[in-house]
């Protein structure tokens, strides 16, 4: 199976995270293997809360890798913080969240977080094609 990926670089700015979403739009619509519909709406949510959690906790930039598998759709954010993603208690009054990352560990086949020598981390999450 031939394979595709794609690297982006997202800055801290409102329009950000929806590029985002629309960058892995674009991404798993021009696989040549096509996902379900679910699996591209999946790839597009996690895409975007991972990226949303990076600008918000990450240091103000990230970089998004989308790499296609025979299997999975792998979603990598890199940013600069190297504090990894934790569960939070819940804010069901809707002021800090903490819904996202137990969402993405749902979503995902597997979840990781990797640390850079260069300093920050890379949190990625295998979803199901």
């Amino acid at each position: 199976m031939d394979t595709m990926s794609l690297t982006a670089t997202a800055v801290s700015s409102p329009a950000c995270v929806a590029d985002a979403r629309d960058t892995a739009r674009d991404f798993v619509d021009g696989l040549a293997h096509p996902v379900a519909a679910d699996a591209a709406d999946t790839v597009v949510l996690v895409v975007s809360e991972l990226v949303t959690n990076a600008l918000r906790h990450g240091g103000g930039a990230c970089t998004l890798d989308l790499c296609e598998h025979p299997g999975s759709i792998e979603v990598a954010v890199h940013d600069r913080s190297t504090q990894a993603p934790r569960m939070r208690t819940l804010d069901l009054h809707g002021d800090t969240g903490g819904f996202g990352w137990p969402m993405v560990g749902r979503l995902a086949h597997a979840t990781f977080v990797t640390h850079s020598s260069a300093g920050g981390k890379t949190v990625s999450a295998l979803l199901p094609r």
